[in-house]
């Protein structure tokens, strides 16, 4: 009986363990209450909290979908903030996360940062793409969760059709309904800024460019870079052709002969390089973390600016905290929703 109730207590420790927040990565990190955002009118119904996804999803909805984890939990958090005060309808957004671990965490910070948020996690299994990632110039490329994007149709439920997939370094200063609503025509299935100034070669190596039968995959496109931090997806015609499929194949020729370095970004583009629909430069200011080596300041591309984001080595909460700040970094602090460390009393 004595080794049944230690056995148990064992259990429980163990499950408690998985779900505890890391203390290593969150220290004594606290988030505020984020203020409530209302529907304006002419808006959908808002969404109730506890709404589940079932066989049918209202089409009246923005699906918006992002991976989360701890290491990155301040910015997520940072995101979400921006999408709800700059939506013109922030209650008919239902939020899809995709984590790999500490779910019930991450679920219980959400619930309490935001009350009344619509939204669930999908669990994400690494050993996915655990067995095909090859290593790139910089270890946080190579997070199995980095590639969960290239899942979402088959995690999310299949009557989602389309989802705004956001990265978690970035923020809005405009109305996501306006990018959700981006004309997706056949036969794409997804839409994202384009970049056709970029080095297209550099993403690959001289073994790809070399090899007639593998650099034949760009005949006869205009293929260009594209960041795949925000993207709008057409869910049901990336299923009906198989996307994820195709990138997996990618990948696995990747393990048995490099042809690529920079982690989750070139099967992407070997897979839609040139066949997608395209969206102003203004829906991805992206770069804001500078360089993948040092990370060094960088400033806005010319135009207008609906979302910034800080694609790179260098996050603004880690150079703000080490006072180290860039000076786009100040844009991104309103959106902080960390508590200080040490409160102060105004009243004394």
């Amino acid at each position: 009986m004595l080794d049944g109730k230690i056995s148990l207590l064992l259990l429980l420790l163990l499950l408690a363990a998985a779900n505890a927040a890391p203390s290593s990565l969150v220290g004594n990190l606290r988030f505020r209450e984020a203020p409530q955002f209302y529907n304006s009118n002419g808006c959908p119904p808002p969404i109730n909290p506890s709404t589940e996804y079932s066989s049918s999803c209202p089409s009246s909805l923005v699906d918006v979908a992002m991976t989360l984890d701890v290491a990155y939990l301040r910015g997520s958090m940072a995101a979400i903030n921006s999408i709800l005060q700059h939506s013109s309808c922030p209650q008919s957004i239902y939020f899809h996360f995709l984590a790999s671990s500490f779910t019930f965490f991450l679920n219980s910070t959400i619930s309490s940062i935001f009350p009344s948020l619509p939204f669930i996690i999908h669990p994400f299994d690494d050993s996915l793409v655990a067995g095909r990632i090859s290593t790139s110039i910089r270890a946080a490329l190579d997070r199995p969760l980095n590639y969960a994007r290239s899942y979402l149709p088959r995690l999310l439920p299949t009557c989602v059709n389309r989802v705004v997939y956001l990265d978690s370094d970035l923020i809005l200063v405009d109305d996501i309904n306006t990018l959700a609503a981006t004309p997706i025509p056949f036969p794409a299935a997804l839409a994202a800024p384009e970049y056709c100034n970029a080095n297209f070669t550099a993403y690959f190596t001289p073994t790809f460019w070399a090899n007639p039968s593998l650099s034949v995959s760009f005949e006869g496109r205009r293929a260009c870079y594209f960041n795949t931090g925000v993207m709008v997806m057409d869910l049901e015609r990336w299923r009906e052709e198989g996307y994820t499929e195709r990138i997996e194949e990618w990948m696995d020729l990747q393990k048995r002969m490099r042809i690529y370095e920079l982690g989750s970004l070139p099967p992407f583009l070997l897979v839609f390089a040139g066949r997608i629909a395209a969206v102003d430069h203004r829906w991805n200011q992206h770069g804001l973390g500078g360089d993948n080596f040092r990370g060094l300041c960088r400033d806005l591309h010319p135009g207008t600016v609906s979302l910034l984001h800080w694609s790179g080595k260098g996050k603004p909460w880690s150079r703000l905290d080490a006072g180290r700040p860039c000076p786009l970094d100040a844009l991104w602090a309103p959106y902080d929703l960390l508590q200080p460390a040490f409160p102060i009393d105004v009243d004394s």
